[in-house]
């Protein structure tokens, strides 16, 4: 497992065409956590509720069936404040539709987030 965010990311969009509403993510770690934190804000997922909080822990995704797509961004690009619309064109179907989730200075937060505080950072994921 080289990538524990893109196997949780690549397991949500594989339970949800199934139509299951409960994922056990395993293992968990501060990235993961925020990403679905996003996520869960943004009305993609559920509730998540740790589990273990042990070295690896693991805990339970609530699925909604709101995601079409979501997938982590390989390689990690920076990204300035003024080209947030060159990757949206890129890895989103069209304009307003979905966020990308970017590691910034001040947190991990949406790419509209980091527009209205003028800061730019690394992509991390996508969703829609």
């Amino acid at each position: 497992m080289n990538d524990p965010l893109a196997n949780v990311l690549s397991s949500i969009v594989s339970y949800e065409s199934r139509g299951k509403r409960v994922l056990l993510v395993n293992p968990v770690n501060g990235v993961i956590k925020d990403v679905l934190g996003i996520m869960k804000r943004e009305g993609f997922v559920g509730d998540f509720e740790s589990v273990s909080e042990s070295k690896g822990g693991f805990g339970n995704l609530h699925l909604l069936g709101r995601i079409n797509q979501c997938g982590v961004i390989k390689p990690r690009f920076s990204v300035k404040v003024d080209e947030f619309v060159k990757f949206e064109k890129r890895f989103l179907p069209a304009r307003d539709v979905g966020i990308l989730i970017v590691s910034t200075s001040k947190g991990v937060m949406t790419h509209y987030e980091a527009k209205e505080k003028n800061i730019g950072g690394k992509l991390i994921a996508f969703c829609y």
